[in-house]
């Protein structure tokens, strides 16, 4: 089946820096488009970043363009989220998506920011 397993949140001090990883397995990882979404206390999901399934496209919230970067590899059915110049409002639980014909999510990786 097909498991999607973020990792690297935690609680960090606003200005500092996560990378954030998620493992896929169960699909052919190459043919996916792959995401992350974050989801604050008492808010919906949002999109934070995507990655078009060859790698070169990349789209960004306008809230992280400039501080957040995603990357993906295809050899290790990998996709990354490093974050820099984290703040507050960056808190949330992260997801990862996967997304064809069929979409798959993670289970969350929580982060914090705060002094």
């Amino acid at each position: 089946q097909v498991q999607l397993v973020e990792s690297g949140g935690g609680l960090v001090q606003p200005g500092g820096s996560l990378r954030l990883s998620c493992a896929a397995s169960g699909l052919s990882f190459r043919n996916y488009i792959m995401s992350w979404y974050r989801q604050a206390p008492g808010k919906g999901r949002e999109l934070v970043a995507r990655i078009m399934d060859g790698g070169a496209v990349t789209h960004y919230a306008d809230s992280v363009k400039g501080r957040f970067t995603i990357s993906r590899d295809n050899a290790k059915n990998m996709v990354y989220l490093q974050m820099n110049s984290l703040k507050p409002e960056d808190t949330a639980v992260y997801y990862c998506n996967a997304r064809v014909s069929m979409e798959f999510w993670g289970q969350g990786t929580q982060v914090t920011v705060s002094s």
